[in-house]
Parts: structure tokens; sequence; C-alpha cells
């Protein structure tokens, strides 16, 4: 007689829910919100249509829960930085971080800035997320600052370094060939003087 049927190992809830969002992001960064379709996502995730709806609720959830995680990591380009004492490192380790991040999450910053799909409550999100990365920025550049840069020019500040990574970001994606040494490089010339002066205020 033989053993029976091999009994299918199920996947714990988190796995699969992250398995759903990583196939969704690749989808969404494609196509955008309006051309993307539930059944396509649970296709390249491997799983029911049902399943998708379990986790996220709709088509619209998914999308939002995607712009909701990119929003609740932006703090995490910041952190650790607090015992670097060399002015340079301080930025460079900020830069090789969101680097690594962007390579890893480049739906994000697709479907921030290029997705123009999507109802009145997706653009807001949209533009949530935006205002919570320039919030992020400009709250370290005050916290580090200290007079290096006047107060009124921190909210300025951070939005000019803010908008222009993320068109840095958005290059990237168009040329994957460029080594991350290079970004970090490039962005490390731009965004030093503000950055740098922000660590220099914690120098003895």
């Amino acid at each position: 007689m033989g053993s029976g049927p091999t009994e299918r190992v199920r996947m714990p809830a988190g796995e699969r829910r992250e398995l759903i969002a990583r196939a969704a992001g690749r989808l969404f960064a494609q196509r955008g919100y309006a051309g993307t379709r539930l059944e396509d996502v649970a296709a390249a995730a491997q799983v029911t249509k049902p399943i998708v709806y379990r986790h996220f609720g709709s088509k619209k959830g998914l999308y939002l829960a995607l712009l909701t995680k990119h929003e609740d990591d932006l703090p995490s380009f910041f952190e650790g930085v607090e015992d670097i004492v060399e002015p340079e490192q301080v930025v460079r380790a900020i830069l090789e971080r969101w680097l690594d991040y962007v390579r890893e999450n480049q739906h994000a910053w697709l479907m921030l800035f290029r997705d123009r799909s999507g109802d009145e409550e997706i653009q807001a999100v949209r533009r949530r997320v935006s205002l919570r990365a320039r919030e992020v920025l400009a709250g370290f550049l005050a916290t580090r600052a200290d007079d290096s840069i006047p107060r009124d020019q921190i909210q300025p500040t951070a939005e000019l370094l803010t908008s222009g990574l993320a068109g840095l970001a958005l290059w990237w994606i168009d040329h994957p060939e460029l080594a991350k040494p290079v970004l970090v490089d490039v962005a490390a010339r731009v965004s030093e003087p503000a950055l740098r002066g922000t660590a220099l205020s914690r120098s003895p």
C-alpha cells in the first residue's frame, strides 16, 4: 500500500501576504492601478483570487496597503546614524540605505510619481506619502541642524532634497545598469551641503 497523498504545507499568513504584495507591486509598477487586475495579481503570486481578497479586501485596498507600507518605511532611512561622528559618513550611510531600499522597492516610486490612475482617495494618499517624505527629512534636519540651517529654510530644503532624490530614484529605475556607488557619489555631492551641516552641528 502507498503512503497516501502528500499533505500540502500551508504557507504562514504573513508570508503569503508579503508574496501577494510583492507580485502586486511589480504589476502596479508596470501597468498602473487602472491597468492591473486582481486575477493577474493572484496568478503572479500563485494564489487564488479569493485569497487576495482575504488579505487585502479589494484591488484598491491592496494598492493603498503598498503606499502605506512605503510611508511607514520612510523614517528607517535615518535610523542608526546617531553614533556616526564623521559628517560625510552620516550622509553616505543615509544614502546607502535609501538606495538599497529603492532597489528593492522600485514599485513605490513608480506608483507615487508615474501612475496617475485611481480615484480621489488614491490621489490623496499619494500626496500624503509625498508630504510625509518631506516631513521626515525636515524633522531630521530640524533636530540636528541647530543654527547651521536657518529655521525658515528647513522646509524648503527638505522639499528640494526629497524632490531631487525622488527624481534620481526614477532615473536609476530607468538605468539599472548604473552601479549604486556612482549614485551614492552623485546624491552625496548634491545632498551633502544640507545633510553635512546637520552632522557638523553634532561634532565637537
